[in-house]
């Protein structure tokens, strides 16, 4: 007996992907994936806390949301920005 070899399809958008997963399982499609190399950021070592206005750190996590960001990294990269860097 042959056995039928599954493929991924191409999805339209990523709620149409979520419900082919949420109704498939992925050892079914083993043939299909890649090995990939993950690179992990280096860990940090200090740490600052810095405080926000409820507005001001709502505002924040919603633009982190948008670029698929944690809000602590998004402040981490705008404080690397030149201007932010440079001394008054």
């Amino acid at each position: 007996m042959t056995q039928l070899k599954h493929q991924i399809p191409k999805f339209k958008n990523v709620e149409e992907e979520a419900r082919f997963w949420d109704t498939h399982d992925a050892t079914d499609f083993e043939g299909e994936f890649k090995s990939v190399e993950v690179l992990f950021a280096k860990n940090l070592s200090d740490a600052l806390n810095v405080r926000f206005e409820p507005e001001d750190v709502s505002k924040l996590r919603n633009e982190a949301r948008k670029k698929g960001v944690g809000p602590t990294t998004l402040v981490r990269i705008g404080s690397r920005s030149d201007s932010m860097l440079e001394t008054a």
